[in-house]
């Protein structure tokens, strides 16, 4: 886990940390107020003078660089992208759906053939973290399970965990039930504080796709988090535990989509999912 430097001391940085704080003025700026106007103009003039008298230290005053590296990643990795697409009969572009599980360690990702999605990648998830459950509150270290959903200014191309996106959580059923938190990720940098991390090779991909997809018309792509695959659950008895109601809720999402490969529409009803098959596109 990366530290980052505070005000005179060091604390951990989370993916659920937000990457912007605010900046105390220190005595130096508060003096500077106070200057008598007209020694504050010689100084800035001398500074001018300074900056003008040297070439190189012009060149350091200058805007830093953009960060383009969601860029440089689609430069990278989209031509075997479309390669591989191809050989599969889809499309750079087309819509794509997510699927994540938990206890297998794997984030699916789908596109879309005419009316149905296609499986094109499963990709390892390096680690997530808490147990298999969803995330209740703010700071419980749960990364979260449920039906969740990413629109483009849900991604982050300069996130201190390479790339990222943002889930969406709490959504609609989160609130529901009074669950806190945010800024629960999708990221690169293979670290978790709650959210899902990938290998940079792996977000690379999965955010260059997601990225195709919301440019070319996509809406929003849905993320469906399960605690683990229902086919092959780790435990026969999962629906006697703690969170065997809510998985079973979890269920019938999973259930919808294994019927007919497209993302069920899931609409929120008091505290429960309610989930009904999508219709084919015409």
């Amino acid at each position: 886990m990366r530290p980052a430097v505070g005000a005179g001391r060091v604390r951990p940085l989370s993916c659920a940390t937000p990457l912007v704080e605010r900046a105390t003025p220190s005595k130096d700026r508060y003096k500077m107020k106070r200057m008598p106007k007209v020694l504050a103009l010689m100084s800035f003039a001398l500074m001018i003078e300074s900056i003008l008298g040297d070439p190189a230290r012009a060149a350091n005053m200058r805007p830093a660089a953009v960060d383009n590296r969601a860029e440089v990643a689609a430069k990278r990795v989209r031509p075997p992208l479309e390669r591989d697409l191809a050989a599969a009969g889809l499309r750079f572009g087309d819509p794509i759906f997510l699927r994540i599980f938990k206890h297998e360690h794997q984030l699916e990702l789908w596109v879309r053939e005419r009316d149905a999605f296609v499986l094109f990648r499963t990709y390892p998830i390096c680690t997530w973290s808490g147990a298999l459950g969803p995330k209740v509150r703010e700071g419980d270290g749960q990364s979260p399970e449920g039906f969740y959903s990413v629109g483009r200014s849900q991604l982050n191309p300069t996130s201190q965990f390479h790339l990222a996106f943002n889930l969406g959580y709490p959504n609609a059923y989160d609130r529901a039930l009074g669950r806190s938190g945010n800024f629960l990720m999708v990221h690169g940098d293979c670290v978790s504080i709650g959210c899902y991390a990938m290998g940079d090779a792996q977000i690379d991909e999965i955010y260059t796709l997601l990225d195709a997809a919301l440019h070319g018309g996509q809406s929003r792509v849905d993320v469906h988090v399960f605690p683990f695959r229902f086919d092959h659950p780790p435990h026969a008895d999962w629906r006697k535990q703690a969170w065997g109601e809510f998985w079973s809720n979890l269920e019938q999402g999973y259930r919808a989509f294994e019927r007919a490969h497209r993302p069920p529409v899931v609409d929120v009803v008091g505290e429960d999912y309610r989930v009904r098959e999508a219709a084919a596109s015409k």
